[in-house]
């Protein structure tokens, strides 16, 4: 069957679009749908503990977002906005620009005294290869001069910019956060650990790609931009030794489901690699390596929650976004959560 974009459509009243992050990170609702059953339950993060076993293998992708927004402007003075999407080499980049029309083939965008660029060239989807020019270190120019590239649907400032990364991030590189991770604090991390569940780090650095609306109306004709992961060998090892003892593996997001899916052979199996994925998941698709997984809910028509309906179903999907918007839940980046079993 070929699914058009609008099979994946669900009503999201506005007020439900969270604003502000759970305070504290576990504190946000979750909501646990189980596929066998069809049983829909209602808990706080927290909770999830509930839904994990001795031997279950939870698998988190520690890429840390880049403050990867720059302001600066044209040589003539003109306001231009840049966001860094993908590291090419040590000074290219691709990125996006706004306003586009001023941003042609060898402009230079001032950023500050200290950082500059060139656009090289134009994709084919519209995104500038620009070329930095700096004095000093990179990252800590960019430290000092970017903000957090908060979605456009986040209207309010965030206070503390450490709350759109998880608390476990570690490897610069992403354009936006994996949200699913940002319900975890230390405190709760170590009390899983201390029940017998492995924790194993994957590693994809979330471009814009993966937000990117759906424009065609067939899903199969809808291209995935490349993002940049890495499996490193202890991960492979965790993974693959709780696969042969069938053990869950239980994927923190769709960052990793999307890592795991396309590393994992027809078994499951893992080795450790570094590369570029396109991969799209949607319905019907035969998970190899992941058995559960928590996300956050997404938006309408998302390749995302057609990732998740690859795994509940298309209408049972729908059927628990319907639910979720019934009971009020809060969606997006700093929404709540949900457990699929």
């Amino acid at each position: 069957m070929q699914f058009k974009k609008s099979d994946f459509y669900y009503d999201l009243p506005e007020e439900l679009i969270a604003q502000t992050p759970a305070e504290p990170r576990d504190s946000s609702r979750l909501l646990v749908y189980d596929r066998v059953t069809g049983k829909t339950e209602h808990r706080i993060f927290k909770n999830v503990v509930k839904y994990l076993r001795a031997g279950d293998v939870l698998v988190v992708n520690n890429t840390k977002v880049l403050p990867a927004r720059l302001y600066g402007s044209t040589l003539n003075g003109g306001a231009v906005e840049v966001l860094l999407l993908k590291r090419h080499n040590m000074d290219t980049w691709e990125v996006l620009v706004k306003p586009g029309r001023k941003c042609t083939v060898g402009k230079k965008i001032i950023i500050s005294d200290e950082l500059s660029l060139a656009v090289e060239s134009i994709t084919s989807t519209g995104e500038r290869i620009v070329k930095f020019e700096y004095s000093g270190v990179f990252e800590e120019i960019l430290e000092r001069l970017g903000s957090m590239p908060l979605p456009p649907y986040i209207k309010e400032k965030l206070k503390d910019e450490s709350r759109y990364q998880t608390v476990y991030a570690k490897y610069d590189g992403s354009a936006a956060a994996p949200t699913a991770g940002l319900h975890f604090t230390p405190e709760l991390l170590s009390e899983i650990k201390s029940m017998g569940v492995e924790i194993a780090s994957v590693l994809l650095h979330v471009g814009l790609g993966t937000f990117r609306p759906v424009k065609e109306d067939i899903i199969t004709d809808h291209k995935m931009h490349s993002e940049y992961y890495e499996v490193r060998a202890e991960a492979a090892e965790i993974i693959n030794r709780a696969k042969r003892e069938g053990r869950r593996i239980i994927a923190v997001g769709t960052t990793s489901v999307r890592t795991l899916e396309s590393v994992a052979d027809e078994n499951g199996f893992l080795k450790p690699c570094r590369g570029n994925t396109e991969i799209f998941i949607y319905p019907p698709y035969k998970f190899k390596c992941v058995d559960a997984l928590i996300t956050n809910f997404h938006l309408p028509e998302s390749t995302l929650i057609m990732l998740v309906a690859a795994m509940t179903g298309r209408e049972e999907i729908l059927n628990v976004y319907r639910t979720a918007v019934e009971e009020r839940y809060r969606f997006f980046s700093f929404g709540d959560a949900m457990m699929v079993l």
